[in-house]
């Protein structure tokens, strides 16, 4: 399992348009194979920014990579830049490989030896 995971830092006042456009957004990932979920987090506020992050699971590292390379990335991207969010600096992103996974019940898996 691959987690990737951008984070933005919004300027105040920006935090509901940002919130919007996620809302709206046409992201097209259940079109992909290796898709799991996706997750907009809203953190902590900073004196000048508050945090966010997008969150997708995937099967592998390797069906990440086919989604940015995908038409479906292409179309879901398309529109970025058109709504005046305020952002300080772009986003930043982070992708980790799953290495063990616990569920609700305590039941845990080690990803490495799946």
């Amino acid at each position: 399992m691959y987690i990737a995971m951008n984070r933005f830092r919004v300027a105040l006042g920006h935090e509901e348009t940002f919130e919007t456009v996620w809302r709206q957004r046409e992201r097209r990932l259940s079109e992909v194979p290796g898709y799991l979920e996706f997750h907009l987090l809203k953190g902590p506020l900073a004196e000048d920014h508050r945090l966010y992050a997008s969150h997708t699971v995937w099967e592998s590292h390797a069906h990440f990579l086919a989604w940015t390379k995908s038409e479906q990335f292409r179309a879901a991207h398309a529109r970025a830049g058109e709504t005046k969010v305020n952002y300080l600096g772009g986003p930043h992103f982070e992708g980790f490989e799953v290495i063990l996974v616990e569920d609700r019940d305590g039941r845990r898996s080690d990803e490495a030896a799946a």
